[in-house]
């Protein structure tokens, strides 16, 4: 088994790819965003834009960045099939 099943099939991995897992990402990398902006003039601002872009992204676009830096799939559709596969 791979790396990135292995993850797929984790009870994080599972959660994470799953609505209320999308929701939670599309809400942190929101806040993070949001608190970014408010300060911006600052590298912590900047760096807090940056981060908060990762998570939005994924929840927004029902994308896996550590199933895909793991080698497997960065569709979260794909990764909720190699989960269910046993």
């Amino acid at each position: 088994m791979t790396s990135a099943t292995a993850f797929n099939r984790s009870a994080f991995g599972t959660w994470i790819n799953s609505p209320p897992g999308r929701v939670f990402r599309i809400m942190a990398g929101s806040v993070f965003l949001l608190i970014g902006l408010r300060r911006r003039s600052t590298a912590a601002g900047k760096a807090s834009i940056i981060w908060g872009l990762l998570p939005l992204s994924a929840g927004v676009g029902d994308l896996c960045y550590v199933s895909a830096a793991l080698g497997g799939p960065i569709r979260g559709d794909e990764c909720r099939h190699s989960a269910r596969i046993r």
